[in-house]
């Protein structure tokens, strides 16, 4: 058995006995108060629901663009050509085009964050999809990283878009900002991301959509939510 590191074991220590769940917000200032790592830690979510991800209608999937962002630097590799590439590198990309890109992605380069695609050509980079799939990096229309309006996708992108997709244990996973942010901010990233969540719920999932409601850093505990209260106060 693994033994807990000391600064975890305090933290958990610190976790009121007589509380099952906590609010939103209250879970979000004890990860600020109680975080012992020394980097400006990643603060995540992760939402367990009801669904079965086996079956393509109830497959959950999106994009969603945080107000107050990720408090991350995103490289964005846009796959475009003529007007569409220029477009592209005036809007911000930092990697823009098509075949060179392609070679380099299947001889192992992965220095990007996100990519982009317009949909004309993505009949040619079909064969990237074993690789940039299990990544999440493969474009998509439901992400809104296939279109021809380049220069939105990139300004969401840097922004602070989060892209969100259900595992095959019917698991959500998202980071809604960094531990120096202000709790507010926090707070709101946070509403805006599981109303994105609730907005994506698809029509054959039938009873209690969230089943558990989980915050953390990158480092610490994860925190108890209640999912009922998560859902009536996250419409």
């Amino acid at each position: 058995m693994s033994k807990i590191p000391k600064k975890r074991k305090e933290m958990l220590e610190k976790l009121p006995r007589d509380t099952r769940f906590f609010e939103p917000e209250e879970a979000l200032k004890f990860i600020k108060e109680n975080s012992f790592a020394k980097f400006d830690e990643s603060i995540e979510v992760a939402i367990r629901l009801n669904v079965d991800p086996r079956h393509a209608d109830q497959m959950v999937r999106g994009s969603v663009v945080l107000p107050h962002g990720t408090g991350k630097t995103k490289k964005v590799l846009v796959f475009a050509v003529g007007e569409k590439e220029t477009e592209a590198r005036e809007a911000g990309a930092d990697y823009v085009g098509l075949d060179d890109y392609v070679e380099e992605i299947k001889k192992g380069w992965l220095d990007f964050d996100a990519v982009i695609a317009t949909p004309d050509i993505m009949g040619k980079i079909k064969a990237l999809g074993k690789i940039l799939g299990p990544r999440k990096l493969m474009p998509n229309p439901k992400t809104n990283t296939v279109t021809f309006d380049v220069k939105g996708a990139i300004s969401d992108v840097k922004k602070g878009m989060v892209e969100f997709r259900v595992d095959k244990g019917a698991n959500v996973h998202g980071i809604i900002g960094k531990k120096s942010f202000d709790l507010e901010k926090l707070a709101e990233n946070l509403r805006t991301f599981v109303e994105a969540i609730m907005k994506a719920k698809p029509a054959s999932s039938k009873g209690r959509y969230i089943r558990s409601f989980t915050l953390s850093s990158t480092m610490g505990a994860g925190i108890k939510a209640d999912p009922v209260k998560i859902m009536n106060d996250y419409k």
